[in-house]
């Protein structure tokens, strides 16, 4: 076995660089790590050092992908209300009982289903 310690960067491709650049900026709160204007990529911070999210701005076809952020418990109810005061629709929250979880669900301006998700204390 590899001794993978987590998932450190995942990369997605949109339509328009500008336009996911002021979700995932203002929306989100993620921080540009580096701008890469030849291959037009945009790295930005999810949760300080943690990882990163990688926007590839692509014309062509492709599937929508899913993600979801990981949020502590105690934030949850105030993030899902940040978002939805700043126009975004959500789903949920939803339990997982199977990996003992809270998430709310939504889309970013591609269609890719993002989730904010807060492991919970099991009763």
């Amino acid at each position: 076995m590899l001794p993978i310690r987590g998932l450190y960067e995942v990369a997605i491709r949109v339509a328009d660089l500008a336009k996911s650049e002021v979700f995932y900026r203002e929306i989100l709160g993620l921080d540009v790590c580096r701008r890469d204007e030849r291959r037009r990529w945009l790295f930005l911070r999810a949760g300080g050092q943690a990882g990163m999210v990688v926007l590839q701005e692509d014309s062509g076809p492709w599937p929508t992908q899913h993600f979801a952020f990981a949020i502590d418990e105690g934030d949850l109810v105030s993030a899902a209300a940040s978002l939805q005061k700043r126009g975004v629709v959500l789903h949920g929250p939803v339990h997982h009982d199977w990996m003992s979880a809270k998430a709310v669900y939504f889309s970013d301006p591609d269609g890719h289903e993002l989730e904010i998700c807060a492991l919970v204390q099991k009763p």
